[in-house]
């Protein structure tokens, strides 16, 4: 089973594709560095909210 985490990364990962955008340009738009991208489409990490 496939944890919320694993779903949230691999729905943003299917919408940057469809956009046509790299993970470059996606952690530019929002902030954070490069590898994390890859790290929130695994399921690896997920983005606190700043406050």
């Amino acid at each position: 089973m496939s944890s919320l985490k694993e779903k949230f990364g691999k729905r943003i990962k299917e919408l940057r594709k469809a956009k046509g955008f790299t993970q470059e340009e996606i952690a530019e738009l929002v902030n954070i560095e490069p590898p994390n991208i890859s790290k929130i489409e695994s399921g690896t990490i997920s983005r606190n909210r700043k406050t």
